[in-house]
């Protein structure tokens, strides 16, 4: 069966009993990990139990066959019912995990992660084509979605979030939900219990951290710096940085040009302009920011922001490799920052 995103949590939190695998996938690798610990937890108390938790590889299910269906009817040595967890997985054991959706043994709950699936994987027709397995999508926080996790982080302790706070959070945290946790955890300890978080206090504890390379790629695209803009692309890719996630900063980036830029337009100062953003740029950033100002034209910021959203669109809808169509829109931007900033010049 297949589960949709805004139906996900409550999957997660009491998934039917008839439901024997569970597949976990997205750009979102943070989340995946997390729900499959959530899933785990539910039938296994301690998350380190040897007799009550196997895990496979890939590369041994693509050896034996029937090594999933062995674990997954396995008995525990202490008693209880077992999981079974297969991490990183790809079309390349399709067959075997359709087989055990077709025809499910034991009693163990079996839950596979995987990365980013189109709608044509066959992975993911086959959980979610069968009766006794489920498909979940894990999307990176956004939103409502991001505003949820950092009030349930924070909340906790009784913290508040000041306006300017919660949208620099929503701004800069979100492409991957450990990660978003560990730096909501951290913010969480330096407030202190029933404490209220500032915009001052957000940027101390997250704005160095949680998104710089994010804003990096950005700054480095709209900069027309190809060479750090490619050594940050790989950089993101080793930090699991997914392309959508690469893509919509970079537009958000874009827009926040454009409101500057248009402001200018219509008789404001550059630096009226820029105090105007919330959440306001970064200090750090700001003389790049300004110049980033004078070179971009706003009609071009328009283009450059419609390009994005093109291409979002195309890695959802058209199965090409979605790192290949965001690097070839990054470095095509970046392209035209360079020839715009040699006119400026």
């Amino acid at each position: 069966m297949r589960i949709p995103a805004d139906k996900a949590n409550r999957f997660i939190a009491s998934p039917p009993e008839t439901v024997r695998a569970i597949l976990l996938y997205g750009p979102d690798g943070g989340l995946v990990r997390e729900r499959a610990n959530l899933l785990t937890g539910l039938i296994v108390e301690d998350p380190k139990d040897p007799f009550r938790i196997a895990e496979i590889s890939v590369g041994e299910i693509r050896e034996d066959a029937a090594r999933l269906a062995d674990e997954a009817a396995a008995i525990a040595f202490t008693g209880g019912r077992r999981v079974v967890r297969v991490r990183d997985a790809t079309d390349v054991i399709a067959g075997p995990l359709s087989d055990f959706c077709e025809t499910p043994a034991g009693d163990a709950l079996v839950i596979i992660e995987a990365g980013n699936l189109t709608p044509r994987s066959k992975l993911r027709k086959a959980f979610e084509g069968a009766d006794c397995a489920a498909a979940v999508p894990c999307y990176a926080d956004e939103g409502k979605a991001l505003r949820d996790v950092i009030s349930e982080t924070l909340g906790g302790s009784n913290i508040r979030v000041s306006q300017d706070a919660m949208a620099f959070l929503l701004d800069n945290l979100g492409s991957d939900r450990m990660v978003s946790r560990s730096e909501l955890e951290k913010l969480r300890l330096y407030i202190g219990e029933g404490g209220e978080v500032s915009l001052d206090d957000a940027i101390a504890c997250i704005g160095d951290s949680a998104s710089m390379t994010l804003d990096d790629i950005a700054l480095a695209a709209a900069t027309g710096n190809i060479d750090r803009l490619t050594r940050l692309m790989d950089r993101g890719r080793r930090e699991g940085l997914a392309a959508i996630s690469i893509l919509r900063a970079v537009a958000r980036h874009f827009q926040r040009l454009q409101l500057v830029s248009g402001s200018i337009d219509e008789g404001s100062s550059v630096e009226t302009a820029m105090k105007s953003l919330r959440p306001p740029v970064f200090f750090k950033q700001a003389d790049i920011f300004r110049g980033q100002v004078r070179t971009w034209p706003t009609q071009r910021l328009g283009s450059a922001i419609e390009s994005l959203l093109a291409a979002e669109v195309q890695c959802k809808t058209t199965g090409m490799p979605v790192d290949t169509i965001c690097d070839q829109t990054l470095l095509r931007l970046g392209a035209i920052a360079r020839v715009l900033g040699r006119k400026r010049r």
